[in-house]
Order: structure tokens, then C-alpha cells, then sequence
């Protein structure tokens, strides 16, 4: 069974606000769980573009590298491994919503040897990191956000 996890979460930024943080490389470890590094290419994102990636997950390190395969400004950044230890996609989808974006993240491949083996506990892992990401996305740019939640006194909803 391949991995097809996906996770969404509004973000009270305008798409373009949201994006130029989420689509620029250099700020991977700030929001997205286990980089450890990143070696982003110098130009700006786009299709071609290849972004070298450390990161740990369950544990175990990953070293990869990702390339752009389908790029909307402010829109959509699809990214696809030409090097990694099992195939996989990564797409980051911003939608305008309600004084903010809707932020879709979906992560597609296929397992290694060793991930077959526990695939429904991958699955969920994934499911978790990506969930983690996105209150980190939000942590860091919604000026109003603690621990996840908005400020009821700044007039924030749960």
C-alpha cells in the first residue's frame, strides 16, 4: 500500500504571506519536524529547482533531495525525490480562505524495505509530523498563536 497522507489547517495570513515563508527552503527547519539541515539551492524556487534535505524521522536519519516539479506562485509547490532511500512527493497547496489561507500539505511515495514492514505505523507518523508542521507553520506566522491555539483575548477562535 503507497503513502498518500494528507493534512490541512487554515492559517489567518493572506496566500502570498504564507507562501514566501513555506516555499522558501532556507526556512525548512524552522517549521517542518526533523530538518536537521537544508541546502537550498541559491536562485529562487521553481520548476528544476533541487533542495538538498537531513532530516530524522522515527528516528532514523534521511538524507534527500527533492526537485520541483510543478510550481504556482503563491499557490502550489509540488516536489518530487531524485535522490532518497524510497520514492517520494511532497506537495504544498495555499488556497484563500476566510482572512486567511487554507494550507493543504500532502506527502505520496513509497516505503523502504525496512518501512514496509510497519506501514500503518509510517502512515501515522507521517500523518502526526505533517499535523505538527502545520501548528509550527501557524506558531510562526500568526501573531496571535500559543502553543497552537489563538488568544481568546486577541478575539481568536478555537
Amino acid at each position: 500500500m503507497p503513502i498518500d497522507v494528507r493534512v490541512d489547517a487554515h492559517i489567518a495570513r493572506s496566500p502570498g504571506e504564507v507562501a514566501a515563508y513555506m516555499f522558501d527552503p532556507h526556512r525548512d527547519p524552522d517549521w517542518i519536524t526533523g530538518i536537521e539541515r537544508v541546502d537550498p539551492s541559491a536562485a529562487p524556487v521553481g520548476v528544476g529547482t533541487e533542495t538538498h534535505r537531513v532530516a530524522k524521522f522515527m528516528g532514523r536519519p534521511i538524507d534527500y533531495v527533492l526537485r520541483v516539479v510543478e510550481h504556482i506562485p503563491d499557490r502550489l509547490l509540488v516536489m518530487e525525490s531524485v535522490k532518497a532511500p524510497f520514492p517520494m512527493g511532497v506537495t504544498y497547496a495555499i488556497e484563500p480562505e476566510a482572512a486567511g489561507s487554507r494550507v493543504r500539505l500532502r506527502v505520496t511515495g513509497g516505503y523502504g524495505r525496512v518501512m514496509h514492514l510497519a506501514s500503518a505505523i509510517v502512515t501515522r507518523q507521517i500523518k502526526r509530523s505533517l499535523e505538527a508542521d502545520l501548528r509550527q507553520l501557524a506558531r510562526r506566522l500568526e501573531p496571535n498563536t500559543f502553543d497552537g491555539e489563538r488568544s481568546h483575548a486577541a478575539g481568536g477562535q478555537r
